[in-house]
């Protein structure tokens, strides 16, 4: 059985269309995958990987509201703070991360880190260990406010003021960019790029990098993943540790062998205070452990993913 890109390729757009009514959908599916119809396509990734992993660790505590949500009730009377909320973010930077820090160096890998601005200034030392060790730090906005309202001169200050926060604090210059929830605005990728980034991650449409033409440039989109993402399954829909590594080890199954005939990209998300919990440290040592007995897998930054898609001549191309 022929898979859908020979078999798009053989047909053409014109022969499918006789074949059967295209609908709006179809059309779309069609466009999606026109790109990856070139000669001497390879699904082998540019530094020689059969799959990509990317892991991210968001580094948030610290930099959230008062009272922001947690697994507390959300029934603060009025000028009042839940002291045991904050306590729940303390965590993060207090236990989360430092043993997360741990687990990668542990298992040899390197991961990016989507650091708040107002956490890094909170906890310099913290996000200066994160870059020491080797990680990649990467812009997730000044704090939590709602980026999307923002009129263009305000957004392009707020994404401004939360990288030159870690670039004081670490010396190292974010290329990357995740906004908050991942609810960019329509000017954010113009903001992004005028502002020197390479790539944001907002983005669910694919499971392996695109390139975007914003303003006649080049813009790298590295996918991000609320299917592998503690925050979505622990905490919105109370998966155990173990419901949680059973989903990412079926997510990398499947992935794996797709890797056979096209490019694939893998991502997987921790946040701080989550993440960084002992039984979830333990999902993701079982998680590792069960990726790294495959063959041609490698562990990449999101910047070095982006890195390799502007260098890629068989990159598809929106």
């Amino acid at each position: 059985m022929k898979d859908r890109r020979t078999f798009l390729k053989e047909a053409g757009l014109v022969g499918l269309a006789g074949f059967v009514p295209m609908s709006p959908l179809l059309a779309s599916d069609l466009n999606a995958d026109k790109p990856m119809q070139v000669e001497n396509y390879t699904p082998q990734w540019p530094d020689g990987s059969r799959l990509v992993v990317s892991v991210s660790m968001q580094f948030e505590a610290g930099g959230q509201p008062v009272n922001a949500e947690s697994p507390f009730p959300q029934n603060m009377q009025k000028g009042f703070v839940d002291l045991p909320g904050e306590s729940w973010y303390q965590y993060g930077y207090k236990e989360g991360i430092p043993r997360m820090l741990d687990n990668w160096d542990k298992f040899g890998i390197k991961v990016t880190s989507h650091m708040v601005g107002s956490a890094v200034l909170k906890n310099p030392e913290l996000a200066k260990e994160i870059v020491a060790r080797g990680h990649e730090a990467a812009a997730h906005g000044m704090d939590w406010a709602t980026q999307y309202t923002m009129a263009y001169e305000t957004e392009k200050k707020f994404i401004k003021d939360g990288a030159e926060a870690i670039k004081k604090v670490t010396g190292f210059e974010p290329v990357g960019y995740n906004a908050n929830w991942l609810r960019r605005g329509t000017n954010t990728l113009e903001i992004l790029q005028e502002l020197g980034f390479k790539y944001h991650i907002d983005d669910l449409s694919r499971d392996e990098p695109f390139l975007l033409k914003i303003k006649g440039k080049d813009f790298a989109v590295v996918p991000y993943t609320i299917r592998c993402n503690d925050i979505v399954l622990m905490e919105g829909k109370n998966f155990s540790a173990d419901q949680f590594a059973r989903q990412v080890i079926m997510e990398f199954d499947q992935l794996y062998k797709e890797s056979e005939t096209k490019r694939r990209q893998m991502s997987i998300s921790f946040h701080d205070r989550i993440g960084g919990t002992p039984q979830m440290v333990a999902a993701t040592s079982e998680i590792i452990s069960y990726i790294q007995k495959h063959k041609g897998v490698s562990f990449r930054r999101k910047d070095e993913i982006a890195k390799m898609a502007y260098e890629d001549k068989n990159i598809i191309r929106e």
